[in-house]
């Protein structure tokens, strides 16, 4: 009767709140005691609501009761179920106020809204950094920790960071997921694809502060400043020669390892420098020209 006369008679001695049932009374009065009777039979957890002991129960004995009607998983709580089924849906309920961007998680609005406020309540225990939400944190921290939990199955590098794993399995399976729109050229990381698009757009979005030129990538801005500034941060270790371009060290380093890696098709003469071989092979095609001018009648 005291759902339709909206009696509650049992009131709490520690707050303001009151009950219709007894039973409500006892389990909101855990909040103020602390008290968890519930206690998991499989490890030493313990709970205040029956219900959350059952949900817990689950992670030993990895039932999963509410399945989704539209593909073969199955979840262990409902509010898992109910978020996975917006991937079938399409449904994005979660509107930002500011730029109307619309979100299937309150989750990622929220994260999103930090964009626009500028807030970032993660901050960093070892460095004044601060952070919009705490995975961006989490991967930071590994630069101070030095772990690296992330590792390739196919070599033995390690990363800090699960999306840079990502991207290096690429170099073992082949698989490049970012194709051009205008041609058939296909990419392993965005960021290339991105630079390519501009050689058919013809956009040039990095401009140089000291002169007139723009560029479409930004490591070329940052190759093209260091004329300007004179900056050389690729150093030899073998002689102290420091270079504007890595390639360049690259060719240097040549001078005193004695690599040859750019070998002659024509004879066996090896090289360290492409420029070298491209040289050479003339030599072998005027050979040829001046043997065929001989025989000629």
């Amino acid at each position: 009767m005291r759902t339709h006369t909206n009696d509650k008679p049992f009131k709490c001695t520690d707050c303001t709140k009151e009950f219709s049932q007894k039973c409500s009374l006892i389990r909101h009065l855990r909040t103020h005691t602390s008290k968890r009777p519930f206690k998991c039979t499989y490890c030493s957890k313990e709970y205040s609501k029956i219900s959350i002991l059952n949900y817990h129960l689950r992670n030993h004995t990895g039932e999963k009761p509410f399945k989704c009607t539209d593909c073969t998983k199955e979840f262990s709580q409902s509010y898992l179920l109910k978020r996975h089924l917006i991937t079938h849906t399409g449904e994005k309920p979660f509107t930002c106020q500011y730029c109307l961007k619309q979100f299937a998680r309150s989750f990622g609005l929220h994260s999103h809204l930090r964009i626009h406020t500028g807030e970032r309540p993660y901050k960093c225990q070892y460095c004044s950094k601060q952070f919009a939400n705490s995975s961006n944190l989490d991967n930071h921290f590994r630069i101070h920790t030095g772990d690296k939990p992330f590792k390739c199955t196919y070599c033995t590098k390690q990363f800090s960071v699960s999306s840079h794993l990502k991207r290096h399995l690429r170099i073992h399976t082949g698989e490049k997921p970012f194709k051009c729109t205008y041609c058939t050229k296909q990419f392993t990381q965005s960021e290339s694809l991105n630079s390519h698009l501009r050689l058919h757009t013809g956009e040039k979005p990095f401009k140089c502060t000291f002169c007139t030129k723009e560029f479409s990538g930004a490591s070329h801005l940052k190759c093209h400043l260091r004329t300007h500034t004179g900056e050389k941060p690729f150093k030899c270790k073998c002689c102290g020669k420091e270079f504007k371009q890595f390639g360049h060290l690259d060719y240097h380093m040549k001078i005193h390892t004695g690599e040859k890696p750019f070998k002659c098709i024509c004879c066996t003469k090896e090289f360290s420098e492409t420029s070298s071989l491209k040289r050479h092979l003339r030599t072998h095609t005027r050979e040829k020209a001046s043997k065929r001018a001989v025989v000629l009648p």
